[in-house]
């Protein structure tokens, strides 16, 4: 995965959870966080606001699985 390749996958899916993203590629999250940081500093991407909203305070939800982001067009 490079960030071409991010960036497409964003485009096309328009908003998507951490989570997703990794499985997409078939990586881990923290490998998807520094090239997703890079289009988040380019004002590309944005975190959902309220993306953990689903969350009730359990703390048994995989974290990358509400923390969704946004391509910004």
């Amino acid at each position: 995965m490079d960030l071409i390749q991010l960036k497409k996958y964003l485009q096309s899916r328009k908003i998507v959870p951490l989570q997703d993203m990794a499985l997409h590629f078939q990586t881990d999250t923290e490998t998807v966080r520094p090239l997703l940081d890079v289009w988040v500093n380019k004002g590309k991407v944005r975190q959902r606001p309220g993306s953990a909203a689903p969350c009730k305070g359990c703390c048994q939800c995989d974290p990358a699985t509400i923390e969704v982001y946004e391509w910004i067009e």
